[in-house]
């Protein structure tokens, strides 16, 4: 999955740069790693529920006829 492995790696990426930066006085801010951890969590549960084995089976039960 590329999409899951560009989206582990932004995080690691943004985890790794420091949160806020000021220069020349423009301030830049990340978002926290809770946060961003959040919307990962959130992104997954979503690509897994719109996965067409989203962990719900419906089959036809039938009795062995005794």
């Amino acid at each position: 999955m590329p999409e899951e492995k560009n989206l582990a790696e932004k995080i690691r990426e943004n985890a790794l740069n420091p949160k806020s930066a000021e220069i020349d006085g423009q301030k830049v801010e990340q978002h926290s790693l809770k946060d961003q951890l959040a919307v990962a969590k959130y992104l997954d549960g979503k690509a897994a529920v719109s996965s067409p084995n989203s962990g719900l089976k419906i089959t036809k039960l039938q009795h062995s006829g005794a």
